[in-house]
């Protein structure tokens, strides 16, 4: 074999061996780029249902922000992505979410969420160990931009806001939610 041979079939192989790994890479960071534009998106929602929140998310060591995308009828489940920003690192780690339910309930709809953290430790446990709630009920709707059923609650960590973006959903259920870290995104 001539060397001029040997070189082109070794820069081929390099090219075709590096081509998935760097087609994998984009496509990482374009789906980074979309969960980013829909958290800032998100954001400015909460913002809009409630201007203190602003504050609140800027003064805490850290939020989440998570959408879910879900149908039910009886039987119920729902899917996700989202990430948690620390405010003093300035570093997003991307989360994955699913939820389950059975119960009274109809409807499809797209659920955001926001959870402002009281503390770096609970952040970080969130991040680490995921968390995972139950046991919810009520109605919310919306259509657009304009939204009802909007939640607040606490959890161990902080607060837990939510906004029904479209859609509607109704009924009382025995749910469960687990959040964990997208191995794929980090």
């Amino acid at each position: 074999m001539k060397l001029s041979h040997f070189l082109a079939f070794a820069t081929a192989t390099l090219i075709s061996l590096s081509g998935p790994a760097a087609f994998a890479e984009s496509d990482v960071e374009k789906q980074r780029a979309e969960i980013r534009t829909t958290v800032d998106k998100t954001l400015t929602d909460f913002y809009q249902a409630d201007p203190k929140l602003k504050d609140a998310v800027a003064k805490a060591p850290g939020y989440g922000v998570f959408t879910t995308y879900g149908l039910s009828f009886l039987l119920g489940g729902s899917g996700g992505k989202g990430l948690v920003h620390d405010n003093k690192t300035m570093n997003d780690t991307f989360m994955s979410l699913a939820q389950a339910s059975a119960g009274l309930q109809i409807g499809a709809s797209q659920t955001r969420y926001l959870f402002v953290f009281k503390d770096a430790k609970s952040m970080q446990g969130f991040i680490d160990s995921g968390w995972e709630a139950g046991a919810e009920g009520g109605a919310g709707a919306g259509a657009g931009k304009k939204s009802a059923g909007g939640t607040v609650g606490q959890f161990t960590g902080g607060k837990l806001y939510s906004l029904t973006k479209n859609g509607f959903q109704a009924g009382g259920a025995v749910a469960g939610t687990k959040f964990w870290k997208d191995k794929d995104l980090n």
